[in-house]
């Protein structure tokens, strides 16, 4: 259908949609002599770096927090106000301040992306410590379990599964805002591929980018698939 609605029938504006023999001319290109300072590999590492890093300082950050304030009245009472009053603000907002504070490096976009990834990672935390039955904790509290038992055997176990549904979604936000935060002073990465094409007016370069984003999130997104069901390794499989 593709090829039938540009080359076939050129029912559509090469410049609109380009033909799949442009695109494949603009992947041979930038794997070959390379576009916009480096080959698509090297750009997609050196995105997949970026998106690492922010996801890992959001895991760290974000998971512990969720469950502190799951756990706690009092800590979510001190925390909660200011998270909800920064939850509103769009990570891309934080971009321009990001830049002013740590320069066009990468220091920047991995805050960005630390930002975009946090929340979720928050929420997910808290709602799934709210969620662990009761009855099991008074249960293990019964039989002599410390605070600290009852967190790791019961609250920490049950949490889990909402703990990795909110590290998919902040997965594919990191990847959503990886892009935008490239599209603005990158000296690399699939954003800066996306952001030059554009100012070139080059369509199948600019599938290329998009088709490269999209290999790489689902790739992430099927790591974290396994790792999910390594530790979730008690769970039905579906």
């Amino acid at each position: 259908m593709w090829w039938l609605a540009t080359s076939g029938l050129r029912l559509l504006n090469p410049l609109r949609l380009p033909a799949p023999a442009e695109v494949w001319v603009a992947f041979q290109q930038i794997n070959g002599r390379g576009y916009a300072g480096a080959t698509l590999i090297e750009h997609a590492l050196h995105s997949l770096g970026l998106v690492a890093r922010g996801f890992a300082v959001a895991i760290v950050t974000g998971v512990p927090l969720g469950l502190l304030m799951g756990w706690s009245r009092r800590a979510e009472a001190l925390v909660n106000p200011i998270f909800l009053l920064l939850r509103p603000i769009p990570a891309l907002a934080w971009i321009p301040l990001a830049i002013v504070w740590f320069g066009l490096g990468d220091t920047g976009k991995v805050f960005v992306i630390w930002l975009t990834a946090f929340v979720p990672s928050v929420i997910n935390a808290f709602s799934g410590v709210r969620q662990v039955d009761t009855i099991l904790i008074a249960a293990a509290r019964t039989q002599g379990a410390s605070t600290a038992q009852v967190l790791r055997h019961v609250v920490i176990p049950g949490a889990m599964p909402m703990i990795f549904t909110g590290l998919r979604l902040s997965l594919q936000a990191s990847w959503t805002t990886l892009v935008a935060a490239e599209l603005v002073g990158a000296f690399f990465g699939l954003g800066r591929v996306l952001n030059i094409a554009g100012q070139d007016i080059y369509p199948g370069m600019i599938l290329v980018g998009m088709a490269a984003v999209a290999v790489c999130g689902a790739g992430t997104t099927w790591l974290l698939g396994l790792v999910e069901r390594r530790v979730l390794n008690w769970r039905p499989a579906v």
